[in-house]
């Protein structure tokens, strides 16, 4: 009976893929199983949180992925994940869809465990095992990722004990006299393939200049932004006019490169805002906010992998 209902859904869904599915097209760009011992690691202990998953592995990694790819809530993720069989047939057509109760839990396992910035190590292993590793240059720059502040007073603290749901973490900032509250999410794409390489998460109040994420012999293309902050590779930051130390022509020639060279590194954000509608989080905490970044940040890369084959057929 089984092996019936899975013919007829492949049937149904032959009519889905013949009018394009984006997501049979990112389904086999990596090797979902890398991920699988990563995941189970998380469970394999003698606490009484202990004992195996009662679902797929992969089956919960990639319900992260639908919902970053999609922008979806929890519970629209649970509505969808049933309704929808191009997002069964990415699944791998299993007997049981995650409720969202265990699609939160799975979220927060991974927060709990740092597991989250594991499966992030082995996309990129898997990234530099097809000869994509970084070779130009790498680009660094940070984008708004806002979040609903609530009815809790300014003056009034936040944190841990805070009585709000939503704001526990997130800053309010101010930037071109517009305010943005919620967090920051800063990001280093590498200047060949357009992917990103390394992430991290603040809340927004944090200055870009106070976050490296370069490596030792890299050369790093930073906007003004940057000016004056540290950097571990090698350092081609715009530089700005301080008092009393206008620019001088050289600098405002070498200002004009960088800029022709850094101008990739706002399509990341583009794609993450316009097309996965994830530029507003609903979350409370930074470590929350950093997860929803990052599997939006694989998504990106899965789209952007499937963009260099669709380019680069072998």
């Amino acid at each position: 009976m089984k092996s019936f209902e899975k013919y007829f859904m492949n049937k149904q869904y032959s009519r889905v893929k013949a009018l394009g599915d984006k997501l049979a097209e990112i389904d086999p760009i990596i090797d979902w199983e890398f991920f699988r011992p990563i995941v189970s690691e998380m469970y394999d202990n003698d606490s009484e949180r202990g004992g195996r998953p009662n679902i797929d592995e992969i089956v919960m990694i990639k319900m992260l992925v639908l919902q970053s790819w999609y922008g979806l809530s929890d519970p629209e993720l649970e509505r969808q994940a049933n309704d929808r069989i191009s997002f069964q047939k990415f699944l791998g057509f299993p007997e049981r869809i995650p409720d969202r109760s265990t699609v939160w839990a799975f979220r927060e396992r991974l927060i709990d465990t740092g597991k989250d910035e594991i499966i992030w190590e082995e996309l990129q292993k898997q990234i530099d095992s097809k000869g994509l590793e970084v070779k130009e240059g790498v680009i660094q720059d940070a984008t708004f990722i806002t979040a609903d502040p609530g009815h809790q007073r300014v003056n009034e603290p936040r944190g841990p004990e805070a009585k709000t749901r939503r704001n526990k973490e997130g800053e309010w900032t101010k930037k071109n006299g517009k305010s943005h509250f919620g967090y920051k999410l800063h990001t280093l794409v590498d200047m060949d393939y357009g992917l990103i390489r390394r992430l991290e998460t603040t809340t927004a109040e944090v200055h870009d200049s106070q976050i490296d994420l370069s490596k030792s012999g890299e050369v790093v293309y930073r906007d003004r932004g940057y000016f004056g902050g540290s950097c571990k590779g090698y350092n081609a930051t715009m530089k700005r006019a301080v008092r009393g130390h206008p620019l001088k022509i050289r600098d405002k020639l070498r200002n004009k490169r960088i800029v022709r060279k850094r101008s990739a590194g706002e399509r990341p954000y583009a794609v993450i805002k316009n097309i996965f509608k994830s530029g507003h989080l609903l979350v409370t905490t930074t470590l929350r906010a950093h997860t929803k970044n990052l599997f939006t940040c694989f998504c990106y890369n899965l789209l952007q992998l499937n963009t260099l084959q669709k380019n680069n057929p072998t």
